[in-house]
């Protein structure tokens, strides 16, 4: 790969952000390979299916440490810095795989665009998982610095640290747009859409999300019988998520419209606002089963409290919807939701013959929206909003009235029999043989007690005052035990 240098233009920015860098430092940066966008979304378009993995990015694997690239020197703080520019050309979004990634409490690693509009980070310790890999969200630019601080009591050999891909998006999530017919989950009562706020919890359990880089897919976070919040997130197999692979995921909670855009007009099959700032990196491989086409990871950090996330339940019982209920990422467009009024039937994969010991609920048709490649993974909800199912394939589009098919919950508990090939070891681990489960609220997750004050002395027979404030996610009971001292 070419290396350029830049000086007098980025020794600028760093001055407007009030950092500090020698003026005679040089910045040398890695031009990347030249990629044609138009012809991979073309590509993409003709290869889009619900049966594989949307791709968005075109991945380069690379070799970069500390030692081989960039440039180190020292800010006015005394601290060692060290620099390397990264250019993709025309890409709409760079993201970064760095598969050697172990710091020391303090360290921070940042990356941002030369005008300094988009950055990520900081990262540091905090992002240290044992996989010793972290994967970066996507950052809307084609041409960035990535910086290292390290504190000179550390210093650069504290760092384990490897840049292993750098991957060109020669579309962005909304380029390939999806059908004008869907229905955006901003979408309200006072809109005309009173069944969408019917399902404002369930809504918030699916995501879009990445991996390797350059693939992606729909998938939806899932209660477990112990209610702990244990963050695992079910998609499907078909997808490619394994043992290597689950590191490399990045998923991307509340990707979105900010406004209602009515199914079937000009807006609706236009690009959307969604966000990417809120997300998770990283997950851990718990199971798989291709005949019922589902995979289910644990996302290797808690769910980012900014997500304000919903773990979804589930219905293993061998029973079809009376209804049924997609939340999805359309072509990984924003997030939008599907409702099938009429019942389900139990089918194997693309067929019509009903059979209650087949492995996929089949979707007669979409009575308001529909799904696309890039929902490959999202959750089929019941009646009951419990998921029954993630989506496999199927024909469904705007303008027809196709069926698609979702890999059952009630095949995939069992699986194959070991725990590595069923849910059941991971979403029943005290094996109770509940059939069903509602979702919870992550919110309910952090709770706190607060005492103030926390302690008096008061001489017998007296009396002392107490504030007691429980925040809002305790659903516990609890006993407070009053203990006095001789």
């Amino acid at each position: 790969m070419k290396i350029r240098t830049l000086t007098t233009l980025f020794f600028s920015f760093l001055i407007v952000l009030g950092l500090s860098a020698q003026s005679s430092s040089d910045v040398p940066f890695m031009i990347m390979p030249s990629v044609d966008n138009a012809a991979m979304i073309a590509w993409e378009e003709e290869n889009a299916s619900k049966g594989r993995p949307a791709q968005f990015a075109q991945p380069f694997d690379v070799d970069v440490t500390t030692e081989s690239h960039g440039i180190w020197s020292v800010d006015r703080w005394g601290n060692q810095v060290w620099q390397l520019g990264i250019k993709s050309q025309g890409a709409e979004s760079l993201n970064f795989g760095f598969t050697e990634f172990r710091f020391p409490q303090g360290a921070q690693l940042r990356i941002f665009s030369l005008d300094g509009s988009k950055r990520l980070g900081p990262y540091t310790h905090l992002d240290n998982d044992a996989h010793g890999q972290f994967w970066t969200p996507i950052i809307e630019s084609d041409e960035v610095i990535i910086e290292i601080r390290v504190s000179s009591s550390q210093g650069r050999n504290s760092l384990d640290f490897r840049l292993g891909r750098v991957s060109h998006g020669f579309k962005n999530f909304q380029s390939l747009l999806s059908g004008a017919c869907n229905l955006d989950v901003a979408c309200s009562s006072e809109d005309g859409y009173p069944e969408v706020d019917e399902n404002r919890d369930i809504i918030r359990s699916a995501a879009v999300y990445s991996y390797g880089g350059f693939l992606a897919c729909s998938g939806a976070l899932i209660n477990n019988t112990r209610q702990d919040c244990t963050p695992f997130f079910l998609t499907a197999d078909h997808c490619g998520l394994n043992t290597v692979l689950a590191s490399t995921m990045v998923v991307y909670w509340n990707y979105e419209n900010s406004f209602c855009r009515p199914p079937n007009s000009a807006s609706s099959g236009q690009g959307g606002d969604g966000s990417f700032a809120v997300s998770n990196s990283g997950a851990i491989f718990r199971s798989g089963y291709s005949n019922s086409d589902f995979t289910l990871v644990e996302l290797d950090d808690p769910v980012v409290e900014e997500a304000n996330a919903f773990f979804a339940g589930w219905d293993r019982t061998n029973t079809a919807p009376t209804s049924a209920i997609a939340v999805h990422h359309p072509n990984t467009d924003e997030k939008r939701i599907s409702f099938e009024d009429d019942a389900c039937s139990i089918t194997f994969y693309f067929s019509n013959a009903p059979n209650s010991s087949a492995t996929h609920v089949r979707v007669e048709d979409w009575d308001l929206g529909t799904t696309e490649p890039g929902s490959s993974g999202s959750p089929l909800f019941d009646q009951n909003k419990r998921i029954v199912g993630q989506l496999h394939g199927g024909s469904a589009a705007c303008g027809n009235d196709l069926p698609d098919w979702y890999g059952r919950v009630y095949i995939s508990w069992t699986g194959g029999g070991t725990p590595e090939s069923s849910l059941a070891s991971w979403l029943d681990p005290d094996n109770t043989g509940a059939m069903f489960i509602d979702g919870k609220e992550a919110a309910a997750c952090n709770f706190s007690v607060d005492v103030t004050p926390a302690s008096q002395v008061v001489c017998s027979p007296g009396t002392v005052d107490y504030t007691v404030v429980i925040s809002e996610g305790f659903e516990v009971q609890a006993d407070l035990d009053v203990q006095g001292l001789p």
